[in-house]
């Protein structure tokens, strides 16, 4: 059967009309009810504020911090944990952070380095990084030379941190994808 032109661009036509409907449905199942409330971000990051913590065990994995597995960062204690299956912590360090916090929420690794120079000028190495404030990247990572500067106040540098035995440690674990939960 041989079709015309108009008919084959009527059929496409048709098509794409349906697809986009089907979108369309997806999107509005999963719209709030009132368009003025929190959207899901907003309401992650109220949920992340001040995840609850074991006085009496202070390295503790605080709870609400995610499920999975996934990298927790808690900007109030300056403290990374390595979750694996089953919410088992794999390790946790602390590390020092850089001038530029991102606001609690979830985030995935987006890109990775084995060396770079970060935005102080260093040398680093094991780049993991999750997050972008203002054009300003922010990612864990260790100095090539095991040294550390604190970074400078008047700068704004999103560069996490951590000794290159962590570094190696993240590395392994955040690999592009990887859940990173920042919490306070």
């Amino acid at each position: 059967m041989v079709r015309s032109s108009s008919e084959f661009v009527a059929g496409l036509t048709a098509t794409a009309l349906a697809v986009i409907g089907f979108h369309a449905y997806q999107a509005s199942a999963y719209a709030p009810d009132d368009l003025n409330s929190p959207r899901a971000a907003e309401t992650s990051q109220a949920a992340a504020a001040k995840a609850p913590r074991d006085r009496n065990h202070p390295t503790a994995l605080p709870t609400r911090s995610g499920t999975g597995q996934r990298v927790v960062y808690s900007l109030d204690d300056d403290r990374v944990w390595l979750v694996g299956r089953g919410n088992r912590v794999m390790r946790t360090f602390r590390i020092s952070p850089g001038t530029v916090d991102p606001p609690p929420d979830r985030y995935v690794v987006t890109s990775r380095s084995a060396k770079s120079v970060g935005s102080d000028g260093a040398a680093v190495e094991h780049v993991v990084r999750f997050a972008n404030m203002d054009g300003i990247p922010i990612g864990f990572s260790a100095t090539a030379d095991g040294t550390y500067v604190p970074p400078d106040p008047t700068k704004k540098l999103g560069g996490i941190r951590q000794s290159r035995e962590n570094a190696t440690a993240m590395w392994t674990f955040a690999t592009i994808g990887a859940q990173v939960i920042v919490i306070r």
